[in-house]
C-alpha cells in the first residue's frame, strides 16, 4: 500500500509542479502586455519569484523522492497555457479574461496544495507540508491582491473601452 500512495505522492507533485510552470509562463506573457494596468502589472510582477520559489520547493521534494519533474507532462501544461492565452488574445476583453483566469486559478494552486499535504502525509513525507503550507499562504495573497484588482482594472478597461482607447494592452 504504501508503494501506491508514493506513486500518487509522485503524481501529484508533478501535476502541482506542471500546474505551477503553466501559471509561471501564463504571468511572464501577460506581464509584458499591461501597460495601462499597472497595479495589475506589478501583482504579477511580485508573484513571479514566488511562483519559482514555488517550482524549487517541489523540485526539492521530488528530488527527497529520488524523482524529477515530468518533462511531458510539463510540455503539455504548457501547451495548454500558450492555447488558453491565444483564445484570450483572440476575444476583444484579454485583460479582464485574464484577470479572471488568474484570481481562479490561485485558488486553484490553493486546492492542489492542500491536497498535497494530505498525500504527502499519507506517504511519509510530513517534513514537505511546511513547504506546501507556506505556497498555501502565498496563493491566498496573490489571490487576494488580485481580487483587489478586479473592480479597479474593469473600472480602468471600461474607461479606455468607451472612449475609444485601446483596452487591452
Amino acid at each position: 500500500m504504501t508503494s501506491d500512495i508514493n506513486s500518487i505522492y509522485v503524481t501529484a507533485l508533478r501535476n502541482t509542479r506542471a500546474l505551477e510552470k503553466q501559471g509561471l509562463e501564463q504571468m511572464e506573457r501577460q506581464v509584458s502586455g499591461l501597460e495601462n494596468y499597472p497595479e495589475y502589472a506589478a501583482v504579477l510582477r511580485a508573484h513571479i519569484p514566488t511562483t519559482k520559489s514555488q517550482l524549487a520547493r517541489l523540485d526539492a521534494a521530488l528530488s527527497a523522492v529520488g524523482e524529477s519533474a515530468s518533462s511531458l507532462k510539463e510540455t503539455v501544461a504548457g501547451i495548454v497555457g500558450t492555447v488558453g492565452a491565444a483564445v484570450h488574445a483572440v476575444a476583444g476583453d484579454e485583460t479582464l479574461k485574464n484577470l479572471y483566469a488568474g484570481y481562479a486559478y490561485q485558488y486553484d494552486q490553493i486546492a492542489a496544495y492542500r491536497s498535497l499535504i494530505v498525500i504527502a502525509e499519507a506517504a511519509g513525507q510530513g517534513a514537505q507540508a511546511s513547504g506546501f503550507r507556506t505556497s498555501i499562504e502565498e496563493e491566498k495573497k496573490a489571490a487576494e491582491a488580485i481580487d483587489r484588482l478586479i473592480e479597479p482594472v474593469t473600472k480602468t478597461y471600461l474607461s479606455r473601452e468607451t472612449s475609444g482607447q485601446k483596452a487591452d494592452s
